[in-house]
C-alpha cells in the first residue's frame, strides 16, 4: 500500500464509515449524534487522518487487522451509503441530476468487488460506469452554468478536470487488469474516482 492510498482511504473513512454510522445513531439519540458528529469534524480538521486511524484501532482491538481489506471495504460500503453530509440541498432540476448521477455511478463502482472474477458480468459494468461517468460530467456542467460568480465556477472547473484525469487511470487500469488480473489495483483506482466524486459534491455545496 502506497502512502497515496493511504491518504485516500483516509480521506474517505469520515464520510463512508463513520458518517453514515451517526446518522443511524440520530434515529435513537439526536443530541448524542451531533455531539460525536462535531467532535470528529473537529479533529479530523486539526489532524486529517484520525478518522481512519480509529477505525484501524478498533479493528487492532476486535483482532481482525490484516483479516479486513479496506481498500475493497471502502468501495462496498460506498453503494450503501446514502448519508446526507455530500447531499446537495439546491432544489433546482441542475443540482438534484448531479445528486442522482453522482450516486448511480458510486453505487455501480461498489459492485467492482463482487463481479470482478466474473468477465461477462465485469465487461458490462465497465459499460455502465462509463456511460455514468459521462451523464455525470453532463451532471457537472449543467451545474456550472447555474453558479454565478467566475471564481467559483473555475473551482468546479478544476474539480472536474481532476475527475476525469481519474477517470482515465481507471480506464488504464482496468487495461492492465485484464494483462495481469491484479484486482487491487482496480479497487484501489475505482476507490480514487468514488473520492473524486465525492470531491465535486463538496465543492458544489462549497460554491453554490
Amino acid at each position: 500500500m502506497t502512502m497515496g492510498d493511504e491518504d485516500l482511504f483516509a480521506s474517505m473513512t469520515l464520510p463512508v464509515v463513520i458518517g453514515p454510522i451517526l446518522e443511524k445513531l440520530e434515529q435513537k439519540d439526536m443530541g448524542a449524534a451531533k455531539t460525536l458528529r462535531t467532535a470528529f469534524s473537529k479533529v479530523e480538521q486539526t489532524y486529517p487522518g484520525f478518522a481512519y486511524d480509529f477505525v484501524k484501532g478498533l479493528l487492532l482491538k476486535a483482532g481482525l487487522q490484516g483479516q479486513i481489506d479496506m481498500c475493497e471495504s471502502l468501495l462496498r460500503l460506498e453503494g450503501l451509503n446514502e448519508s446526507d453530509d455530500l447531499r446537495i440541498s439546491r432544489p433546482e432540476q441542475a443540482f438534484q441530476e448531479l445528486n442522482l448521477r453522482a450516486q448511480k455511478l458510486k453505487r455501480i463502482l461498489s459492485r467492482i468487488p463482487d463481479q470482478i472474477t466474473n468477465r461477462r458480468e465485469f465487461l458490462e459494468t465497465i459499460k455502465e460506469i462509463a456511460s455514468a461517468i459521462k451523464y455525470l460530467l453532463d451532471a457537472v456542467n449543467n451545474v456550472i452554468n447555474h453558479i454565478p460568480l467566475h471564481e467559483n465556477k473555475q473551482k468546479l472547473e478544476h474539480r472536474k478536470r481532476e475527475f476525469v484525469r481519474h477517470s482515465k487511470r481507471f480506464s488504464d487500469t482496468l487495461k492492465e487488469f485484464f494483462k495481469k488480473s491484479q484486482s487491487r489495483d482496480v479497487f484501489v483506482s475505482a476507490n480514487y474516482l468514488v473520492n473524486q466524486t465525492n470531491m465535486i459534491l463538496k465543492e458544489v455545496k462549497n460554491v453554490s
